[in-house]
């Protein structure tokens, strides 16, 4: 994965980093530059990690960036810029800040960008272990990932699809509408998803009753659950007696409650401990699945 878009100082003050704990790199016109590494925020100075404005490297030409970052095509990305964010290769997210130029309520386009945040995806195998031993041992249950932002939700998703197509040898359905999940390149390479079958760039109501007919899944994998037809899309996969497994930002336990998961797994730091709830937010040790995870051995 690269961030060869950057201008060549940011590049060489990131390249003193170890990319695996670098999660975002904030950029602002004509303002010191933030990182976020190791879960903290913290200025990127010329040799990396720096503690004050004064020291930091200054980013300069956002557009530069931007059109780097699609190279030169710029506007294949309106639509995407609609929504205020792009994903680039490898399933880099780069947040877009600026003036919104809007007709009858919708955004029609984002011009005079001031400031861009670059996301970084990451593949971390074994990530999910408490989960699956949990909630996937016994049977698959149907799961919602929920967090503010950043917490990793994708990542967990990655590498449940792993465990679920190849320990457990399921038939696993990804639908990964902004090539997040899977983040395949124009070569087909992108993050290890063992041997799930994966639906790219297409709106999830869209693709779920073709893929359904299409794949035959026993588990369907999707990110960012928010709006109606999203949840119509998980609604009719369980209808059609498929197990869903999704993330979502919305933290609203009355909101949730609504969706028709068995379980609701909330994250609450990068890589720290998950708290897992039953489908009416009684904490799991109270549920009638618990047991010592210790006794059992997943993908036996």
């Amino acid at each position: 994965m690269s961030l060869s878009f950057l201008p060549d100082e940011l590049n060489q003050a990131v390249g003193h980093l170890n990319y695996n704990f670098l999660t975002e790199v904030r950029l602002r016109k004509d303002k010191p530059v933030v990182v976020e590494y190791k879960g903290e925020y913290s200025y990127l100075g010329e040799f990396g990690i720096c503690s004050s404005p004064e020291r930091a490297v200054v980013a300069r030409d956002i557009a530069t960036v931007l059109n780097a970052a699609t190279d030169g095509c710029i506007y294949a990305y309106t639509e995407q810029m609609k929504n205020g964010f792009i994903t680039v290769g490898h399933g880099m997210r780069i947040g877009i800040a600026g003036e919104y130029v809007t007709e009858n309520g919708r955004v029609n386009a984002v011009k005079n960008v001031t400031s861009l945040n670059v996301r970084i995806p990451h593949s971390i195998l074994g990530c999910s272990d408490g989960i699956c031993e949990k909630l996937f041992t016994v049977k698959i249950y149907s799961a919602l990932i929920y967090s503010k932002p950043g917490l990793g939700k994708t990542t967990m998703l990655r590498d449940i699809a792993r465990r679920l197509s190849m320990d457990k040898l399921r038939n696993v359905l990804v639908l990964d509408e902004r090539n997040e999940i899977s983040a395949t390149d124009g070569y087909g390479e992108g993050f290890d998803l063992g041997f799930s079958d994966v639906v790219r760039c297409h709106n999830k109501l869209g693709a779920v009753s073709s893929a359904i007919r299409a794949m035959k899944p026993d588990v369907i994998i999707t990110d960012e659950l928010y709006g109606r037809e999203d949840i119509e899309a998980v609604k009719y996969a369980y209808d059609c007696g498929i197990t869903v497994i999704a993330s979502s930002h919305i933290t609203d336990r009355e909101i949730l409650k609504t969706m028709p998961f068995d379980y609701y797994i909330k994250l609450n730091s990068v890589g720290g401990a998950p708290e897992i709830y039953d489908k009416n937010f009684n904490s799991f040790s109270d549920s009638r699945l618990d047991y010592d995870a210790g006794d059992i051995s997943f993908g036996k």
